[in-house]
């Protein structure tokens, strides 16, 4: 059995380490309420901005049969990030944490992409990847997914002049045809103890689920001065917005996921300094029966 001077310093070791994780939940959960009321804010414009993409998507396919369109032949020719080409270079842009501490999701995010590019290298498919995060950097490095591009410390201010620095170099790299495909994976925010990774296609723009025969008709829009200049504009806005709601839910979810992990340590910590005076007390008694019971032995050796 432990001596009694070191449970004690255990349960000193515990209580501090208590203080810290009950101090980072704190932190967590005032920075989740932040984050949280930012992606919320941000998934309407992200959603509607898909919406009018297809809606001018649309309106110019219904138009290929005119002159202005028929040189062009498809919908895609009207802008290169439309392009769509047989997948033998895919980029994968993963987003994770810079820090731990936060359970399961970096490991998830990691575990998506790794199993990801692997899929995608079967295929047939030469596959690059950028991280952004250092905590997915190192999980696919451990695995040999070598990384061609790491985006560092973006999380730090994050705002759309961090996101659209990451969507130009993505642009320019399916623009040029280094590129024939497009990954994003994330962590999707659904609630500080759920979160779900997501692999989403980026580019070239998935095409739109089929409409279900009770829906609405999809709304009209007028174009000024025409589809394809509102396309030339939309296409790049819709990418760097895809971009950063996506570091949003990341980041979002990183702290729901820290906060729930440093809850859960809390606790455990409470149930350990239970145990650790419980069986400290049971030592003390023991030390204290042991010692009575040398001294009355003693006292029954003097009398004989």
């Amino acid at each position: 059995m432990p001596s009694l001077k070191t449970i004690r310093k255990r349960i000193t070791s515990v209580k501090a380490t208590q203080k810290i994780t009950k101090a980072m939940k704190m932190v967590a959960g005032a920075r989740l309420s932040r984050a949280q009321q930012r992606i919320v804010s941000m998934r309407p414009y992200a959603l509607k901005t898909r919406e009018i993409l297809d809606g001018v998507a649309a309106a110019m396919a219904a138009k290929q049969t005119d002159q202005e369109y028929r040189a062009e032949g498809t919908v895609e020719a009207m802008h290169p990030l439309l392009a769509r080409r047989p997948e033998k270079n895919v980029l994968l842009v993963v987003l994770s944490g810079d820090r731990g501490l936060c359970g399961a999701f970096n490991a998830n995010a990691g575990k998506a992409a790794f199993l990801t590019w692997r899929k995608k290298t079967d295929e047939g498919a030469e596959v690059r990847i950028a991280t952004i995060g250092k905590k997915g950097r190192d999980y696919l490095n451990r695995r040999r997914a070598s990384v061609s591009r790491d985006f560092p410390k973006l999380y730090d201010g994050l705002d759309m002049s961090k996101a659209a620095s990451v969507s130009d170099w993505i642009v320019a790299q399916f623009e040029k045809g280094e590129v024939d495909a497009v990954y994003l994976v994330y962590n999707e925010f659904k609630s500080a103890i759920t979160q779900q990774v997501n692999v989403e296609q980026l580019l070239p723009l998935p095409e739109p689920p089929p409409a279900k025969e009770d829906a609405l008709r999809p709304t009209e829009y007028g174009f000024e001065p025409n589809e394809r200049v509102v396309l030339e504009r939309l296409v790049p806005m819709y990418v760097e917005i895809s971009i950063y709601r996506a570091l949003l839910e990341s980041q979002a979810s990183e702290y729901g996921a820290r906060m729930t992990a440093m809850d859960a340590a809390t606790r455990n910590a409470k149930e350990m300094i239970g145990r650790l005076t419980l069986q400290y007390n049971r030592a003390r008694q023991a030390a204290i029966t042991k010692e009575l019971m040398e001294i009355i032995g003693g006292a029954e050796a003097l009398k004989d």
